[in-house]
């Protein structure tokens, strides 16, 4: 039996980066790009590589170029970590597994380093795919927090759990990580909403602007952690936006969500060194008269537009710019297997 399962790219609606500061989030999934995961079972336990873990090329320039797109790093990384943290729940919960191997490979277009959480796709995939061939049973909050633990304890990734709770819930999520629900529970709480609640939104990235997530949150946990008062308000600020925005869904009033997406970013540029190319986009977008702001970490964009006209300005000016747009094919899927 071959087992299949995809993750997908997550879009920061409002309310980042106060996911990994007890702030409050909202995101979407989408399907225009995916992480695909195949399991099967083997003789032997076996982990393939894929096109972004080679290390055979064609010249100097070539393996330069190759670095720049996609890092130093591929997914066979994410994959043994995945497996490793997999077998680490099943023990610490008295989950038995059997003594079956598996051969198990990943493939993705999801573009790489440009706030899109590609990464955290492929961890989600392999995590239900494991389920899958175990057979094994986690709940959606406890399988967000153990995708995180991928990435933060056994890779040392910096990360926030928006990315894995929208992942693993999938559509269109509210989430509330405030410190005493965090404390009480271990996890926030998370709000699926009705993705017929959102604007016309668009994405737009250039790929060539990818940074790690470490780039653009290299110092604000320290700034954090010392209580500095910039820091600690913005953080209190972006999750009134987040909570805001939920408001203003609920309530049918998507106009005023625009002014709350455009004063997300703001605030991010007064603290980040969010980098002239990223404000490039940001400003195009905005001149077209769409609203915009990070996706995640940098490198993409996520606003909203009003109408078809102003999606063709849109799209005009970014173009102009070496920049990709798209209209994003929102995801509401039960996360079952492909096969």
């Amino acid at each position: 039996m071959i087992i299949r399962f995809r993750g997908y790219p997550r879009a920061g609606l409002i309310g980042n980066p106060s996911d990994g500061y007890f702030g409050k989030t909202i995101s979407f999934t989408f399907s225009n790009f995916h992480a695909e995961v195949i399991l099967y079972q083997t003789p032997e336990l076996e982990i393939l590589p894929h096109t972004r873990d080679h290390s055979r090329f064609l010249s100097i320039h070539d393996l330069h170029r190759d670095v720049r797109r996609h890092g130093y790093y591929g997914g066979i990384r994410l994959l043994k970590a995945a497996v490793k943290r997999f077998w680490d729940y099943c023990h610490d919960n008295q989950i038995e597994l059997d003594e079956r191997n598996f051969t198990i490979r990943y493939s993705t277009n999801i573009p790489t380093q440009v706030g899109l959480a590609g990464s955290s796709a492929i961890i989600t995939a392999c995590m239900r795919a494991l389920m899958a061939f175990y057979q094994v049973s986690i709940p959606k909050p406890t399988l967000a927090n153990l995708i995180l633990s991928v990435e933060k304890q056994e890779l040392g990734i910096p990360a926030g759990l928006q990315d894995r709770v929208a992942q693993v819930y999938e559509g269109l999520v509210f989430m509330d990580f405030s410190k005493e629900i965090m404390d009480r529970q271990g996890y926030g709480a998370y709000e699926e909403l009705d993705m017929a609640l959102l604007p016309p939104v668009f994405i737009a990235y250039r790929a060539e602007l990818a940074e790690g997530t470490e780039v653009f949150h290299s110092n604000i946990r320290a700034r954090w952690d010392n209580g500095e008062p910039a820091v600690v308000n913005a953080m209190k600020t972006w999750a009134g936006l987040a909570q805001q925005t939920r408001e203003c869904l609920r309530a049918g009033n998507k106009e005023a969500i625009a002014p709350l997406m455009n004063a997300n970013f703001d605030l991010r540029r007064s603290l980040y060194d969010v980098g002239a190319s990223n404000v490039q986009m940001v400003e195009a977008a905005r001149a077209a008269g769409a609203s915009a702001k990070f996706s995640g970490s940098g490198g993409a964009i996520v606003g909203t537009y009003t109408d078809e006209a102003m999606f063709a300005e849109l799209e005009s000016r970014l173009t102009a710019i070496g920049v990709r747009v798209l209209k994003p094919n929102l995801v509401k899927s039960s996360g079952e297997s492909l096969s």
